[in-house]
C-alpha cells in the first residue's frame, strides 16, 4: 500500500511576505518605535494580537465546529474554549 504525503500549503496569501516575515517586520518597526522605552509582557501582547484572528478564522473556516478547530491548532477543545472565553471569542460561527 502506498500512502500519499500531504504537502502542507504555506502559511501566507497572496501577499509578497510570508507570515514569518511579516511577523519579524511588525516587530522590528514596533521596538525601533519605542524610541528607548522599556517595555515588558511582549510576548502576552503579541500572542494577544495574533491568537484572536487566528482563532476567528479558524472557527469561521470550520463553521463553527470547535473539535475540527481544536485538532487544526493542534490543541485540545478544552484548551480552545479557554482561549476563546479568554479573548470573548463568540461560540457562534
Amino acid at each position: 500500500m502506498t500512502r500519499t504525503i500531504r504537502k502542507e500549503p504555506p502559511l501566507q496569501a497572496d501577499c509578497a511576505q510570508t507570515l514569518r516575515e511579516c511577523v519579524q517586520s511588525t516587530l522590528e518597526h514596533y521596538l525601533k518605535n519605542l524610541d528607548g522605552h522599556e517595555v515588558g509582557g511582549l510576548y502576552q501582547m503579541v500572542m494577544g494580537q495574533v491568537e484572536p484572528p487566528l482563532i476567528k478564522g479558524l472557527l469561521d473556516y470550520t463553521q463553527g465546529n470547535q473539535s475540527r478547530t481544536a485538532r487544526l491548532l493542534g490543541i485540545s477543545r478544552s484548551t480552545l474554549r479557554k482561549k476563546m472565553a479568554q479573548y470573548g471569542i463568540s461560540q457562534d460561527p
